[in-house]
């Protein structure tokens, strides 16, 4: 049943009360680029995980829905900083932050504004990229959320979408009902106001200060989440927070299906694998594999539940699907290299997914020609040796190299 219009609006602006207190992240500004990297936050390599193909230099639109504190923000601009930015929060003081974070490190231009996602239709255009972390599983109505976003996506684009699993949220569900018992005297009435959720962070850390060692929720704490919660703003966020809506398998697809958009992959497949889970036993592990697609992820989180979030891809098509079987389709291709590789020039570096990779002397000497301009077979034919096919699909499978079909 969706929530009326009046508590719609007073769901919002209890969110919104929360964020302008506990702006969240509370990551310090710094007047630096900030280190690393996200590569999920980067336009290229995003799409060429979901695709397999590089996007080209074409221009680019990018939305942050739901800001906050503007962390991804940063990073966002400063991995595509030939990209049109735009960024929105309900939050006015999460914004004024974001906009501090990002005047302070020099991020190329963002367009902030104020406002909540069922308003979106306020921004102009339509978006290559819109990046959505922490946003839709605080929303009274997470369905409308992800259709607006959708209605805002461009043909051929592609939607980051980051959702609270509820098997790996069990304690942190369980710690918010006694918070709201406590302060509230139900554990179904949300922290309303201020003053409550004051309170609710004095009887939070109390009770992690009184739990015995060996109690789940404490276990859970320490292990998972203490560091983090230092913070008051991430404890805020994580157990006093007036809205939320956790996911299972089953929930998040009928979300996807909601939207109208295409599941393309999850942002970790080796997670998925369901040789990772039943990989010992041959009959098992070949039974499995003919569930279809969303049952055999559903599968995976029964037997390990520990996902606390899906971080995942979707898109709106047409969209390119590209796999670089046919030799000569890898050679006719433009080559660009990666833009998420750390201690790049070496031979020694690390792929966007912060794995550690050794490169031969003839692939080090052949990326070092790569310049999104030439082809597979131009590049070759400028080496001496030339990479074997080998060799030019192992950096494929690495996404060191990115390569985009010739127009």
């Amino acid at each position: 049943m969706q929530p009326s219009p009046s508590s719609t609006e007073q769901i919002l602006n209890q969110v919104r009360q929360l964020y302008n207190h506990y702006p969240f992240p509370p990551q310090p500004i710094g007047t630096l680029p900030p280190p690393g990297w996200n590569w999920r936050w980067s336009w290229p390599q995003a799409y060429a995980f979901c695709t397999g193909v590089h996007p080209g230099n074409r221009p680019v639109r990018i939305l942050d829905a739901g800001c906050g504190s503007g962390v991804g923000t940063e990073y966002i601009a400063h991995q595509n900083p030939k990209a049109e930015i735009w960024a929105f929060d309900l939050s006015r003081k999460a914004l004024e932050i974001a906009e501090a974070r990002c005047q302070a490190s020099q991020a190329p231009p963002v367009q902030f504004r104020e406002l909540n996602v069922y308003d979106i239709d306020q921004l102009p255009g339509e978006f290559d990229f819109i990046n959505c972390v922490g946003m839709i599983h605080h929303l009274p109505d997470p369905k409308a959320g992800i259709q607006a976003l959708a209605s805002k996506l461009a043909p051929g684009g592609i939607l980051h979408l980051f959702v609270y699993g509820e098997l790996g949220r069990h304690e942190i569900r369980l710690m918010q009902k006694a918070i709201r018992l406590l302060v509230t005297g139900s554990e179904h009435q949300s922290l309303a106001s201020l003053e409550q959720l004051q309170a609710g962070l004095k009887v939070g850390r109390s009770l992690f200060q009184i739990l015995p060692d060996h109690n789940r929720i404490q276990q859970q704490e320490r292990t998972r989440w203490a560091t983090e919660n230092v913070d008051d703003e991430c404890f805020a966020d994580m157990y006093l927070h007036p809205q939320e809506i956790d996911y299972t398998i089953e929930t998040l697809f009928e979300l996807i299906r909601a939207s109208g958009l295409q599941f393309l992959r999850f942002s970790n497949p080796e997670f998925w694998q369901l040789q990772r889970v039943l990989g010992k036993d041959e009959s098992l592990l070949a039974q499995a594999s003919q569930l279809p697609e969303k049952e055999r992820y559903r599968l995976i989180e029964l037997l390990d539940p520990v996902v606390a979030h899906y971080e995942l891809f979707l898109g709106k098509p047409p969209l390119p699907q590209q796999d670089w079987q046919s030799a000569e389709a890898i050679l006719s291709a433009i080559a660009h290299l990666s833009p998420c590789l750390g201690l790049w020039p070496s031979r020694s570096i690390f792929n966007y997914a912060y794995e550690a990779i050794s490169l031969s002397e003839a692939a080090f000497a052949f990326l070092q020609q790569v310049d999104g301009i030439r082809t597979v077979a131009q590049i070759q034919a400028s080496l001496t040796p030339a990479l074997s096919c080998e060799q030019l699909e192992q950096l494929l499978r690495w996404q060191v190299l990115l390569l985009q079909p010739p127009e």
